[in-house]
């Protein structure tokens, strides 16, 4: 962490007992459940948050990671917890993916169990293969059509790696076999070890490692190329209209006050009005977004229906 953003913290720190003595929330440390592991990409996230809202709440705002199945075991945690009226959730669209692929009830309702507080980034997944693999995203189909049924990764049934390397296969026409795991650093891992073939995990994971030639990248899932590695091109400049981007919000638990949603959307404000905290967290391909709560409403509806039709395109399904 720079010094500057030291100093920044510690002047906020400095100033929360004045702004806990506004209200009453929040009365103790505020849990932020992450439904990933530890060194994913939500997680950096959360953490660069949980700096930034600590000093502006007055409390700390502790981490606590829940990884595997797509997020499920996250989400479904959270609403089994005690609603004390101090648990926040860092939701991705895995949740609205989720009920849409699973032939079972899962255990949480999007639009029931949660509030929608602030959008904070959106993010690609990028396609990677390892260093000696295809050399293009043409290359990757030629190969996948002349040896079918390859493995790919995936951070979980649900994930945004998921549902990236379902809808290749269909706008390729490639066959190729689902390996899943928990969470973005294991799909890293198994394409560097060459266990599988390739993966899309968050463009966020693989930067450093994408510069450093220990992986390739071959294409963005947005609809254009990404500042941060500006090489690579995006998938849709082979596979025309290709476009998914993940995206990382904080959510409270349902019936959270509105006067608390907005001291949690106003703390993450005045973290993304803050340039240095804004160029040090997009340097890695995260797109600062900053959508507070009434518009995260609208736009929620809008993405349950754009993600269900890309399950529905890609036909993912899991048991």
């Amino acid at each position: 962490m720079r010094r500057r953003d030291l100093l920044i913290i510690g002047a906020g720190a400095l100033a929360a007992p004045a702004v806990q003595a506004q209200g009453a929330w929040p009365s103790k440390p505020v849990r932020l459940l992450v439904p990933y592991i530890p060194g994913s990409a939500p997680d950096v996230i959360s953490r660069n948050l949980a700096d930034r809202m600590t000093p502006a709440l007055g409390q700390n705002v502790v981490i606590e990671n829940r990884g595997g199945a797509g997020g499920n075991i996250g989400y479904e945690a959270a609403v089994r917890s005690p609603q004390d009226g101090h648990l926040l959730v860092l939701a991705t669209n895995a949740m609205i993916v989720n009920p849409a692929i699973t032939s079972r009830t899962l255990g949480y309702d999007l639009f029931r169990d949660f509030v929608p507080i602030t959008v904070a980034f959106a993010m690609p997944h990028c396609l990677v293969v390892p260093p000696a693999g295809p050399a293009s995203v043409a290359a990757l189909i030629a190969d996948l059509k002349a040896r079918p049924g390859q493995n790919y990764a995936s951070g979980g049934n649900g994930s945004g790696a998921h549902l990236s390397a379902e809808l290749f296969k269909v706008k390729a026409g490639v066959e190729a076999t689902h390996v899943p795991f928990r969470g973005a650093p294991d799909i890293v891992n198994n394409v560097m070890a060459g266990n599988v073939q390739f993966g899309f995990p968050t463009l966020a994971t693989v930067t450093e490692l994408i510069r450093a030639g220990r992986l390739k990248g071959l294409g963005m899932t947005s609809a254009q190329r990404n500042a941060a590695l500006p090489d690579i091109p995006a998938i849709a400049e082979t596979l025309p209209g290709f476009d998914l981007t993940s995206w990382f919000a904080i959510m409270g638990m349902a019936g959270m006050p509105p006067e608390h949603v907005g001291r949690v959307d106003a703390a993450i404000q005045a973290a993304f009005a803050d340039p240095a905290f804004r160029a040090r967290t997009t340097a890695d391909g995260s797109i600062a977004v900053a959508m507070g709560p009434a518009a995260f409403a609208d736009f929620l509806r809008v993405e349950h229906a754009k993600w269900n039709e890309a399950v529905r395109v890609s036909g993912a399904k899991v048991d």
